[in-house]
């Protein structure tokens, strides 16, 4: 006769692993045998994955999920919402905390919400609000996150420490950041083009979407930007495949990263291919990716490769502007690359800047800031690095830094912009930098986290319809496709000002698609 199988308490990390296991094709009967478990909890912790994912995604230790075994909630469950949205906010922007802080805001939420009863926010509540959500120190200095120069450079200190003994080379090394990109904003003269964005500060919702840049310390390997729209199929994608644009996109009702995106992006985008890259170099397969303290950003204990091999690593909340490479001209540069290239494609057109504006689509400004993305050199990326590794200049900043996209490249193509010639210098700067603080990640209101606390959903997000495309998809066979290729070709080689190459890329992509067709043949 068996015995009878001892009871296993997994903890939350456990619980991580097991769902990661299952994504990747695990049995539930081989893990229940690995970690000693009934095959029905297996499929509980399935059936529980994102309530999981979502409690350690928010949660601030590795080393307390890996002892923590359960997800006891707060007797007073919405202020602990509420609490935990806002702490979320103030550590992402360097905010000071303190205990008595926390215990003030713990009291006016517990009023707002219209609790019942008496509210003590003791030393001995701080401490179970920790425990529950993994924080480790809910204290951050008093010096904003500007001026904190001895945490930088103790954090610079423990960082290359912490390099040597991992044994990276700054090819391992990435960071990643979002930023809000108005991705219709055009210059005026004056105010504003009716209802958009423009320098003066006018937005348009429907008109942002988040953009992420990431690359390694070296600017050598740049990952496709990852862009969050708020529809899940736009009109203007039509029949376009989205794993088939330049950008990795995904969506969001308000267009802002998320914590399931974040670990999406993570998961299937940013560990296959840094080791791809790796491959390629013949390094060892190992990375670490430097992250702020973003809401968006999951747990170190959930941004991890199965062999453990890739990893995400936090900067101090009291640090990140100052030291975060994207926020050193990274993705500034990629931003104005994207503005001129609109005004050159909006001259080259030769049309005016109102008939453009409205013209232009999502997908346009997807190719365009994927192209703007090209265009940020390695050395602008690599030079970003030099607070925190600044033996990297040396080595990989030796080629030619010619002059990024300036105010005044930009004056120079609205000169022969229809409308805009006079647009003054101080205007242009201003449209430069329109959205150069807007955060990728949602800030809430008082009111808006005491909603969300409650339940609540925004009754116009909730209402709007997506933006989809209605009419049925057009499929284009490779017979019509090669017969406007002909006709795109005999049309430029009647062109006596067309220069070779055109001609070139034409006859290159004609012989694509007879490659397509002979294939499609042969397997009928």
């Amino acid at each position: 006769m068996s015995g009878k199988r001892k009871r296993v308490v997994l903890t939350i990390k456990d619980k991580l692993d097991i769902i990661k296991k299952l994504e990747d094709g695990g049995s539930s009967k081989q893990l229940a045998v690995i970690y000693g478990i009934g095959e029905t909890t297996v499929r509980d912790i399935r059936k529980n994955k994102e309530k999981i994912i979502t409690y350690a995604s928010s949660s601030d230790s590795t080393s307390l999920l890996a002892k923590r075994k359960s997800m006891k909630p707060s007797m007073y469950e919405e202020l602990d919402r509420a609490m935990l949205e806002w702490f979320n906010q103030q550590r992402a922007k360097g905010n000071p905390i303190s205990g008595p802080i926390c215990a003030k805001r713990a009291e006016f939420f517990f009023y707002a919400l219209g609790m019942d009863g008496d509210f003590n926010p003791s030393a001995g509540w701080l401490t179970r609000f920790k425990q529950r959500h993994s924080i480790r120190e809910i204290n951050i200095r008093n010096e904003r996150l500007n001026g904190d120069e001895t945490a930088v450079e103790e954090f610079c200190n423990n960082f290359r420490d912490f390099i040597e003994q991992e044994n990276l080379q700054p090819e391992q090394i990435y960071n990643a950041d979002e930023t809000g990109l108005f991705w219709k904003c055009l210059p005026s003269r004056t105010s504003v083009i009716k209802g958009k964005c423009t320098a003066s500060g006018h937005k348009s919702i429907e008109e942002r979407v988040t953009v992420m840049c990431c690359a390694n310390a070296t600017g050598l390997h740049k990952l496709k930007l990852c862009v969050v729209g708020k529809a899940k199929k736009p009109r203007s994608f039509k029949s376009t495949d989205t794993s088939n644009l330049p950008v990795s996109y995904f969506s969001q009702k308000g267009a802002w990263m998320d914590l399931s995106i974040f670990r999406q992006w993570f998961d299937k985008i940013f560990v296959p291919q840094v080791r791809e890259y790796l491959r390629s170099k013949g390094l060892q397969e190992k990375a670490v990716l430097l992250l702020d303290n973003s809401p968006t950003h999951p747990n170190e204990n959930v941004l991890r490769s199965d062999d453990g091999q890739i990893f995400a690593k936090y900067l101090p909340p009291n640090v990140s502007s100052l030291i975060q490479p994207s926020d050193q001209g990274v993705m500034a540069t990629m931003k104005r690359n994207y503005r001129a290239g609109l005004l050159q494609n909006n001259l080259e057109e030769g049309n005016d800047l109102k008939s453009f504006w409205k013209k232009l689509t999502l997908l346009d400004a997807l190719y365009e800031v994927a192209m703007a993305w090209n265009l940020v050199k390695p050395v602008t990326i690599s030079r970003a690095w030099k607070k925190i590794l600044p033996t990297i200049e040396e080595k990989e900043c030796l080629e030619f830094d010619k002059e990024d996209t300036s105010v005044a490249t930009v004056a120079t193509i609205l000169q022969h912009t229809k409308g805009l010639e006079n647009v003054t210098t101080e205007n242009i700067e201003k449209w430069l930098e329109v959205d150069s603080t807007e955060p990728g990640y949602e800030v809430l209101t008082d009111s808006e986290i005491i909603r969300r606390a409650q339940g609540q959903t925004d009754e116009s997000s909730e209402n709007e319809e997506e933006e989809i495309e209605l009419i049925p998809e057009k499929h284009i066979n490779h017979a019509a496709a090669l017969q406007w290729t002909e006709n795109l070709l005999d049309y430029l080689e009647q062109q006596g000002d067309m220069i070779l190459p055109d001609r070139l890329v034409i006859r290159k992509l004609r012989a694509t698609i007879r490659n397509k067709q002979k294939m499609t043949n042969a397997n009928q």
